[in-house]
Order: structure tokens, then C-alpha cells, then sequence
């Protein structure tokens, strides 16, 4: 109710009102001021923090309009921005004998009611209030019991409270935007289709609701669906970009990169550049083997979050995939530089060095992706497959033994120990290891043959794999 903006015309009309008020204050004034005269002197005082002088005028101007509700509503809101409420409440109980559908003063009480932390008397009565009211006015307490809800963790009922709301008006655009979410959190997915269909059918033109009846299929993961209502939205409204984010979200999980990337840069020619976008838009370059163009994307995303170290790390597999191994090493220490405790961009630098035959270099890194996350059997798995490519048999089986205490007797191990015995030529030993490997799983053999083709060369090897395979 209060107007914090004064503009400059107005003040000379302000010192005027208050002189005005000062001579009424005293009984010296010529004439009676005006109701709304009162509420700006009111206001006036209220803005400027002069909560006695504002009460001071509201009891004056009483006793001029002693049945004036807009009077006792600025008290009772005084009253309420003081925390007063005891006092505020016995003036909206006044204010109730002179109006009894005053909406303000309907939603000041649900106010007071949430500032005492009433939250289900607050629901109750706007609940019981809204039946008072019609049109736009039942809408805004539809609104106001929504935030209620959410405050109760009723979350079913704010959904329930929007759909009233939108029963209301189809169009309301703070109900429309807030269901979307709600429909995600609630998990009333179908629901939402249900409603936004209805909407759409009866209002064709509704790009809200296109987006929401779109958010719901790809909630549920129908993205063909999902990517019909989108289309239909931004036919309607060519620069909704959020619609335009997702579908090309939708494009890209259907695997549709060229069409995600068409529509990134129409989201891009409508909108401000954002980091989330230049990334998905290298994504789906990187996707499509274009690697030049990936990097060209995933650099304009670190220019805009240079701090981002997943960005760097991206760009750092790109390189890899080209086998460029000294930019690869590159961009992925960069990330590590941002996120120094990232075991992941440890065991990707140590990969690279392995393919540029720096072993010691890259066991290094092994070593420190292993401190990093000692729990993590990934991290076993390339310091021992690290350890195995520079030779160091004794020392992979040292690891292999740390590893098990650390994650467990995982298959991935029994092999990397058999193909060390065969390296070291113990070949009972490595039959015995090889055996214990496909007896916990024979999907992860290629973990071995991987490791040196040629063991499969070895009858022995072949009929014991063959056992294991028939069995499975």
C-alpha cells in the first residue's frame, strides 16, 4: 500500500500537505483536509521511518473518518512492519465491523498469521476467506494460500491451490509459471499433461502452457512429445528462451545433436551468452566428432566461468581424442589447477603420459589419484594397469594387495594379478589368479585380453575361458 516513490513535482505539494497537517494538528487550520490528504501525510512518515508521528496522524485522521477502513488498514500495516501484531490484529477486527471483504486486509492478517509462524492458521483462514471473493481478488488469495502451503510443506496443496487458480484464468501467468515446477516436485507429471492439454486445446495460443505441457513429457521422458509442445511454444512467442533450452535438451537426449545446435544458436541470437549454453553447444559439437568446433564452444564457456574446472577438462578430452596428447596434458592440468582434490583429472593427465611413454611421470599421477580416493576402485585400477605397463610387476602385486583392502576382492584386480604372473612366468600361479578372475565375472575379461592379446594364444587360457563362458 505504501508508494516508497516520491517524485521531485511532488515534494513542493508535500511540504504544503504538511504544513497543511501541522495547522490541522494544532486546530489552527482554515479547512478540513481530505481522507487521501491524511493517508499521504501517513505514508510520508511511515517512508521516513517516523512510525510514532504515522501513528500519531492515523488517530488524528480518525477523528475526521472514524469509519474509514483504508485509515485502519495503514495502521494496522504500521503496526505489522513494527511487529506490533497483538495491536495490529485488535485494528483488524475493527476494520472488519466497517468492511468485511477488504482483500488487504484479508492477506495482512495471513501476513501477521506467518510472521508469528501460524502456518496452518494462516491456510485456514485464507482457505475460509476465498470464498469471499471473486475474479482477480480470489485469485490473489489463491496465490498468497500457494506461498502458505509451500511455507507448511503442503507441497500437494500448493499444486492443488495453482490448478484453482488456472481454473480461474487460463492465462495466469505467476500460476502457470509456478505449476511447471511444482508438477516436477510433486511428481504429478501426468497430471500436468492432463491440465496443460486441456488448456491448450481450449486455448491454442497459450505459449505457457505449451512450455509447461513440454516440461511435463520430458519430466516423463517422452522428448518427441516434449519437443511438439516446445515447437508449439516458440511458434507462438519466438523469444521464449527458455523453451528454446529445453528443446534443445530435449534434441540432445534423443541424440539429435545437429537440430540441439540449431536451436542453441537461435537461443543465442534472442539471448544474453551464458556459460550453460556455449557448453552444451561443444557437447554436441564433441558428439558429432567435430572436436575443432567443441573446443571453439567450450572456450567461450570458460571465458564467461573461468573458474569452472570441468570446462578445462572437457576441452582436455577433446585433445585426447585426437591423441594430441601434450595440449590434452595441458588442459586437463589447468583443471587440476582449479580443483587440486579431483582424482579423475589426476588419472587423465597419468593416461596421456602413458601414451607420451612417461611412465614414471605418469605413475606419479596414479600415486596422487589413489591418496586422493583411496576408496575408489577406478583409481586402483589405472595405478595398476600403470604399473603393469612400465614393468613393475612386483610392485602391481604389492598395489593389487593395498587395493583389496581398500575396495574389496573385485574381479578388475584378479586379472591385472593374473596377467602379472604371466608376465613374471608364473604360469600356475597366474591360471590359479585368472580362474578366481572369471569365476566373480567373465563380463570384465576384456580387462585382461586388453592387457596383451597374445595370452590368448595359450591353450590353457582359451579352454579355461571357454568353461567359464558355456557355464554363464
Amino acid at each position: 500500500m505504501f508508494d516508497d516513490d516520491f517524485q521531485d513535482e511532488e515534494w513542493d505539494s508535500m511540504d504544503e500537505l504538511l504544513m497543511l497537517y501541522e495547522q490541522v494538528k494544532k486546530g489552527e487550520s482554515a479547512r478540513m483536509m481530505e481522507e487521501e490528504e491524511f493517508e499521504r501525510v501517513i505514508e510520508f512518515y511511515f517512508q521516513n521511518s517516523n512510525e510514532e508521528q504515522a501513528l500519531l496522524a492515523c488517530e488524528i485522521a480518525r477523528t475526521y473518518y472514524p469509519f474509514s477502513a483504508s485509515l485502519l488498514l495503514l495502521k494496522a500495516e504500521i503496526l505489522t512492519q513494527a511487529q506490533k501484531f497483538g495491536q495490529a490484529l485488535k485494528i483488524l477486527d475493527e476494520l472488519e465491523q466497517y468492511d468485511q471483504v477488504n482483500l488487504d486486509a484479508v492477506l495482512l492478517r495471513s501476513d501477521i498469521m506467518l510472521s508469528q509462524f501460524k502456518y496452518d492458521q494462516a491456510a485456514l483462514w485464507l482457505e475460509q476467506k476465498s470464498s469471499d471473493f471473486e475474479g482477480k481478488e480470489k485469485i490473489e488469495v489463491l496465490l498468497e494460500l500457494s506461498d502458505v502451503y509451500d511455507e507448511c510443506e503442503e507441497f500437494d496443496a500448493v499444486f492443488d491451490t495453482l490448478k484453482r487458480v488456472i481454473k480461474i484464468d487460463i492465462r495466469n501467468e505467476e500460476a502457470l509459471q509456478k505449476i511447471c515446477f511444482w508438477a516436477d516436485f510433486t511428481k504429478r507429471l501426468e497430471e500436468s499433461v492432463t491440465l496443460h492439454t486441456q488448456i491448450t486445446d481450449e486455448d491454442p495460443y497459450n505459449a505457457l502452457a505449451w512450455f509447461n505441457l513440454g516440461a511435463a513429457y520430458q519430466g516423463l521422458k517422452l522428448y518427441e512429445k516434449a519437443i511438439d509442445a516446445y515447437e508449439f511454444c516458440v511458434a507462438i512467442d519466438e523469444k521464449y528462451e527458455f523453451a528454446y533450452r529445453n528443446l534443445a535438451d530435449a534434441f540432445m537426449r534423443l541424440k539429435y545433436y545437429d537440430k540441439a545446435i540449431e536451436v542453441l544458436e537461435k537461443h543465442l541470437e534472442i539471448a544474453k551468452a551464458e556459460d550453460v549454453i556455449f557448453e552444451a553447444m561443444g557437447f554436441c559439437w564433441e558428439k558429432q566428432k567435430n572436436f575443432q568446433r567443441a573446443r571453439h564452444y567450450y572456450r567461450q564457456a570458460s571465458q564467461l566461468s573461468p573458474q569452472d574446472d570441468t570446462i578445462f577438462f572437457k576441452i582436455g578430452e577433446t585433445y585426447a581424442r585426437e591423441k594430441q596428447w601434450e595440449k590434452a596434458v595441458k588442459s586437463f592440468s589447468v583443471a587440476l589447477h582449479l580443483d587440486k582434490n579431483n582424482a579423475s583429472y589426476c588419472m587423465a593427465i597419468g593416461n596421456c603420459l602413458m601414451e607420451m611413454d612417461a611412465k614414471s611421470e605418469a605413475l606419479v599421477c596414479y600415486l596422487n589419484a589413489v591418496r586422493l580416493k583411496p576408496g575408489n576402485k577406478s583409481t586402483w585400477v589405472a595405478l595398476v594397469k600403470g604399473l603393469y605397463m612400465a614393468g613393475y610387476y612386483d610392485e602391481g602385486l604389492t598395489q593389487l594387495e593395498v587395493a583389496r583392502e581398500h575396495c574389496g576382492d573385485k574381479a578388475d584386480f584378479r586379472y591385472f594379478h593374473a596377467a602379472m604372473l604371466f608376465e613374471m612366468g608364473k604360469t600356475k600361479e597366474a591360471m590359479l589368479q585368472l580362474e578366481k578372475a572369471l569365476k566373480l565375472s567373465t563380463n570384465k575379461l576384456k580387462t585382461f585380453t586388453e592387457l596383451n592379446p597374445e595370452y590368448l594364444m595359450r591353450s590353457n587360457v582359451t579352454e579355461l575361458i571357454a568353461k567359464y563362458k558355456k557355464q554363464k
